[in-house]
């Protein structure tokens, strides 16, 4: 019987290795999005330590400096977590481009995949138009050398 040779199967491995490519870069943006969610969480219990020391320092004896102090903490951390905030949104971005790219290699491995599924069903087509001209011309010889004996 032959054998199945698919003509574009280089450009379908092509799309193999570009969606794992694709694959890879999805997983780190995926991971560099957790990262900068950690790094915010981290801040934002940090600032929550400060004001909750604000709260301590207003209760007893006053200490003006060290209520200024904290007051700059909390700001200070207030502005990191706003451009923190903003390197989130910039790694949520990079997932969504990923994701997309990832989708578009996807869709066209698929349609690869179909067109080697297309491809393979006339071959089998083919093959078992070729075996039943065979069988028919055996018949017809064994019939023929038959009728000449």
């Amino acid at each position: 019987m032959a054998k199945f040779v698919y003509r574009m199967q280089s450009i379908l491995d092509i799309k193999y290795k570009l969606e794992e490519q694709e694959r890879t870069a999805y997983s780190i943006a995926n991971g560099k999005l957790a990262e900068e969610n950690q790094k915010l969480q981290t801040l934002l219990i940090r600032r929550a330590g400060y004001e909750r020391r604000a709260k301590e320092l207003a209760v007893g004896t006053i200490d003006v400096q060290s209520i200024q102090e904290n007051k700059r903490a909390i700001d200070t951390m207030k502005s990191l977590i706003r451009e923190q905030m903003m390197q989130v949104h910039i790694a949520e971005k990079n997932v969504e481009l990923a994701r997309k790219r990832l989708n578009d290699v996807m869709v066209e491995r698929k349609v690869q995949e179909k067109l080697r599924e297309k491809a393979f069903e006339e071959f089998k087509v083919e093959v078992a138009a070729k075996e039943a001209q065979e069988v028919d011309e055996l018949t017809s010889f064994t019939y023929a050398t038959r009728e000449a004996k």
